[in-house]
């Protein structure tokens, strides 16, 4: 039996992704909801590190599209262009 865990090659990949500027969970759950009425309202990204620290932390991305979810749903907007903006 092999007990090695296999990486699906999203999850190498986001071991791998450059996280600078860093930002920590902590700063970022601070930072959340800002950023996605930024994505909601189609504002300019001047957040490179929440932009950084979601690429490479499922946790606190998936945190973020939740939101994004209920924020949309909220104001009777569609999300589907700041889900898009939220996934570069």
């Amino acid at each position: 039996m092999n007990d090695r865990l296999h990486l699906s090659p999203e999850a190498a990949q986001r071991l791998t992704v450059d996280a600078e500027p860093w930002l920590s969970c902590d700063d970022c759950f601070h930072l959340v909801d800002q950023y996605v009425e930024n994505l909601l309202s189609g504002d300019k990204d001047d957040m490179p590190a929440m932009r950084a620290h979601l690429r490479g932390c499922s946790a606190c991305r998936d945190e973020a599209t939740s939101l994004l979810l209920l924020t949309a749903a909220d104001a009777g907007t569609d999300p589907t262009r700041a889900l898009q903006r939220l996934a570069q």
